[in-house]
């Protein structure tokens, strides 16, 4: 059976120094169904029935791993042991960082790899690379590095973290982390040891990088004006072209913490449905 994706995916004005991208929740059920698959650390059959268009379905199940994946998708407060969930700004930024993930998935095709979402909702670094690959696999056409923020000062976090987070990128510093994180996906790709260590080095190249900067958003910023304030000073980022800065909007219908504990109970509960197979 094909299914529609789980999200809209459209092309929006922001300003002359950026493109916007707008994203729209389209399937609730299924999309809170690959964002439990990924909380399960399976990344790779959320891609292959994103790629499919099936339904959703883990490529196992274990009592263990669904108790491992509801924890990721509970929000607790407060330090206790053993642990039950997790801060709920931690929560969302793991639900959040899975539907940039799954967006990207959507919008791009067969020759676009990208790095999986973070399974553990504590884990910081580089929240997504996508490499994008000549039809020959001979050499790296583009690079994109992800910046997914759910957060209630979106203006703030812009300019206090994504910007000076990817003015580092720009300067190539902690350049050793996306060579890493590429040299993984040139691996995913079937391109051998050696020859994905050097063809790795393409991603700190300026001239075919872009940076996307994506937010959780309530539904008031479905609007030019909103969208230029909140992305405004992106060319802080200078010596490239509109087209290489990117900022993406996911707007839900409600308020967005209360959309995200929706999707969030809709997620476990497709977890707990879901019959132990290791048994």
């Amino acid at each position: 059976m094909t299914i529609s994706p789980p999200l809209i995916c459209e092309d929006c004005v922001i300003d002359e120094n950026c493109i916007g991208e707008r994203w729209l929740p389209r399937d609730e059920e299924q999309l809170a169904s690959l964002v439990a698959i990924i909380a399960m650390g399976q990344a790779t059959q959320a891609a292959h029935i994103l790629n499919e268009l099936q339904p959703a379905h883990p490529a196992f199940v274990f009592d263990e791993l669904k108790h491992e994946a509801t924890v990721t998708l509970t929000v607790q407060n407060k330090k206790q042991r053993p642990r039950l969930g997790y801060p709920r700004w931690q929560r969302d930024g793991f639900i959040f960082e899975a539907i940039s993930w799954i967006a990207a998935r959507q919008e791009y095709g067969q020759f676009a790899y990208m790095k999986d979402p973070h399974v553990s909702a504590t884990t910081q670094g580089l929240d997504g690379l996508m490499i994008e690959l000549s039809e020959d696999l001979l050499q790296i056409n583009r690079t994109t590095i992800f910046e997914d923020k759910c957060t209630d000062y979106p203006r703030k976090t812009f300019l206090g973290k994504v910007i000076p987070g990817f003015i580092d990128r720009h300067k190539n510093l902690r350049s050793a982390e996306i060579i890493g994180a590429a040299s993984a996906l040139l691996r995913m790709a079937g391109i051998q040891d050696d020859d994905s260590a050097k063809l790795s080095a393409a991603v700190t190249d300026r001239k075919t990088r872009r940076y996307r900067a994506a937010f959780s958003l309530p539904s008031e910023f479905d609007k030019i004006e909103a969208r230029s304030t909140l992305f405004a000073d992106y060319d802080r980022i200078g010596d490239i072209s509109a087209e290489q800065r990117i900022g993406a909007s996911f707007l839900v219908p409600i308020a967005m913490r209360d959309w995200m504990d929706r999707l969030a109970l809709k997620a476990i509960l497709y977890i707990n449905n879901l019959q132990d197979e290791g048994s």
